[in-house]
């Protein structure tokens, strides 16, 4: 279900300023967006039946759309609204979580940030990685130091026909930086959340042809 190119947008309610949440992410899938996950992290992060109300609107919408919609970590929430995938941060990696995600059919993504992480990852199941954060970013206070593309070549290299997904601080300026270097996708947040263009933002974060000489 991640194919090249995948613009994966990912969002929470704390992502977006003087805007309402669900009408941001229904401009960024008019606008193109190939895959959306919910995020709600920080402190004024939804929870209980609000959240559960909320996952359920953002997951209407994307059917509305046919893209596909993954939760952020948050089992409880995966159970009782049944989307198309979950994704864990490497923090949250555990053998029954996943376990748990493999025998409710949901897709799983895992984020990695090394060669071995990303080994055990694919040997344990995972359908696709989550590799940054590439550049500096300010969106995940949490992303740790940027490692550049360097990692996500060399994955790409050793297991080609796992999709990769770049993340962290990537947007229009960069986004060919990240394709070149074998990318299934690019996840963004603040690029699309904030953005005063979304149309403009998801159509500059798709590969150039001419620049990457090859399409997945």
């Amino acid at each position: 279900m991640i194919t090249r190119p995948s613009i994966y947008f990912i969002m929470g309610t704390n992502d977006v300023e003087n805007e309402e949440p669900l009408d941001v992410l229904e401009e960024a899938l008019q606008s193109g967006i190939t895959h959306f996950q919910l995020r709600e992290k920080g402190k004024r992060a939804l929870q209980g039946s609000e959240l559960v109300a909320f996952a359920q609107s953002c997951q209407r919408l994307c059917k509305c759309y046919d893209v596909p919609f993954f939760i952020n970590d948050d089992l409880d929430l995966a159970r009782t609204v049944q989307p198309d995938g979950v994704h864990l941060g490497q923090e949250d990696w555990n053998d029954r979580m996943k376990d748990e995600i493999r025998e409710s059919g949901f897709l799983l993504g895992r984020s990695v940030q090394s060669l071995q992480e990303a080994e055990e990852a694919i040997l344990k199941g995972a359908d696709y990685l989550g590799i940054g954060s590439i550049f500096p970013t300010r969106s995940k206070p949490d992303a740790g130091q940027a490692i550049g593309t360097s990692l996500l070549q060399e994955v790409h290299q050793r297991f080609p026909d796992i999709p990769i997904i770049g993340i962290g601080g990537i947007d229009s300026e960069n986004a060919q930086l990240v394709w070149q270097a074998g990318a299934a996708g690019v996840a963004v947040i603040s690029c699309i959340s904030r953005s005063s263009d979304r149309r403009k933002v998801v159509s500059e974060l798709r590969p150039r042809e001419v620049q990457t000489g090859w399409m997945r």
